[in-house]
């Protein structure tokens, strides 16, 4: 069985496409980045393994967050105590991705120096929080839980057994491409399966819900056959997603389902920013200005944004 939803536009790029395996409880969703990815870390100079890192995030957080049923946002965070002190990456409803990183001061050096997006080496010993932000006046939910595994795939589904007691398997890639002319763009892929009794109704949790041997026997081969995604099929753009999960799960059968699309988007307005100075005293906004001016940097997207005193020297000028 394979049943092949639409595509919209035509394109295998920038795109999340939700699956389920056979007839069984596993449901899952693999995410194809391109220009949206490209454009997102672009905007850095991270050395390369936190460029690396950062794309991960950007990846996973969009596979997560494209489960959401309502208007909202899902931020991804892992801080830690090595060079590379916070990852942070949001998907809000409706395709927005973007994602950062924090480094610490002067250890830019040693942060180039990890083999790959590692966490051991590049955040060390941390958390990791997963928040639901529905909106100012709803609750937000959040999951923390500690920082564990050699990578983020690994440390997300650790995430998942200790916070929501959800089977889970996640394969992640980031990598650069060059094409005939010699122009280097970046490239990201992931693919997460979980294991989801109850889907559409009350759902249980844990693997005591594997009550049947068909169960297991179902969730051990879809999560081993996901184990052998290599990055080259999670990143070549000659393979469809289709195509992909058709290698993977063909013996099983797997369908799939309406696929969501994907784009880089920033919040960030100087409305927002302006608000958020005005929350400082008189002493702070003097000490913050120079040349005449304040000038802000949103992290995610690298917008600068200048503020000007009015002749009063109590109000920024409009822009």
């Amino acid at each position: 069985m394979f049943d092949e939803a639409p595509r919209r536009g035509g394109s295998s790029d920038d795109i999340i496409l939700p699956f389920q395996v056979g007839e069984s409880a596993v449901r899952g969703r693999l995410v194809r980045l391109g220009p949206a990815i490209d454009d997102l870390l672009k905007r850095h100079d991270f050395p390369l393994p936190v460029q690396q890192l950062v794309g991960e995030a950007a990846a996973l957080v969009a596979m997560l967050g494209a489960s959401l049923k309502f208007d909202g946002k899902l931020i991804l965070q892992a801080h830690g105590d090595g060079p590379v002190s916070m990852v942070v990456a949001d998907y809000t409803v409706g395709g927005a991705l973007r994602a950062t990183a924090t480094l610490q001061s002067g250890h830019e050096d040693v942060a180039a120096q990890a083999q790959g997006p590692e966490l051991h080496f590049l955040l060390r010993k941390g958390h990791m929080a997963m928040t639901i932000d529905q909106g100012a006046d709803m609750e937000r939910y959040q999951g923390v839980v500690p920082l564990e595994g050699p990578n983020l795939a690994k440390a997300t589904v650790k995430y998942f057994a200790q916070s929501e007691q959800i089977p889970t398997a996640i394969e992640l890639a980031v990598g650069q491409i060059t094409d005939a002319d010699g122009n280097t763009t970046w490239r990201a892929g992931g693919i997460m399966a979980q294991f989801m009794p109850g889907e559409g109704g009350t759902r249980e949790r844990g693997e005591e819900v594997l009550m049947e041997a068909e169960d297991h026997d179902a969730w051990n081969r879809a999560a081993i056959l996901l184990d052998t995604v290599n990055a080259d099929e999670l990143l070549d753009p000659t393979v469809s997603p289709e195509q992909l999960l058709f290698r993977l799960y063909h013996e099983d059968g797997v369908r799939v389902f309406d696929p969501s699309t994907v784009h880089f988007g920033c919040t960030c307005n100087r409305e927002k920013i302006a608000a958020v100075l005005a929350q400082y005293s008189r002493a702070d906004i003097d000490d913050m200005i120079e040349d005449e001016a304040i000038e802000v940097t949103c992290d995610f997207c690298r917008e600068v944004y200048r503020f000007e005193l009015d002749e009063t020297g109590e109000q920024f000028k409009d822009s």
